[in-house]
């Protein structure tokens, strides 16, 4: 199961909803039990531009990718953090902060 997430400037990524389901406010707007209409549709709009979205999409695979079963060996945890543009760093660390305390 997919789910569309779009950004302010008009730019979608899919990811599974698994993944989606990393983020609090992710998850509560597409909960089966809600009416809102990011669930019906599953289509989840993040009012940020679409470098902060990819990376914000980027981010949630890869912690998904950590918590999940199985061997990490092969990855360093350092890779996410080394693929940060200085450009988008705060823009992304409050839209990660606000996602992440909306539980």
């Amino acid at each position: 199961d997919w789910v569309k997430i779009t950004s302010s400037d008009g730019y979608s990524f899919l990811v599974k909803r698994s993944v989606a389901m990393i983020s609090g406010t992710l998850k509560n707007m597409l909960s089966e039990d809600s009416s809102f209409r990011e669930a019906i549709a599953n289509t989840c709009p993040i009012s940020e531009r679409a470098a902060v979205v990819e990376k914000v999409c980027e981010y949630m695979s890869f912690k998904a990718y950590y918590e999940g079963p199985g061997s990490k060996e092969g990855v360093d945890v350092n890779e996410f953090t080394e693929r940060i543009p200085p450009e988008v760093a705060l823009e992304l660390y409050v839209t990660l902060f606000i996602s992440s305390n909306a539980v």
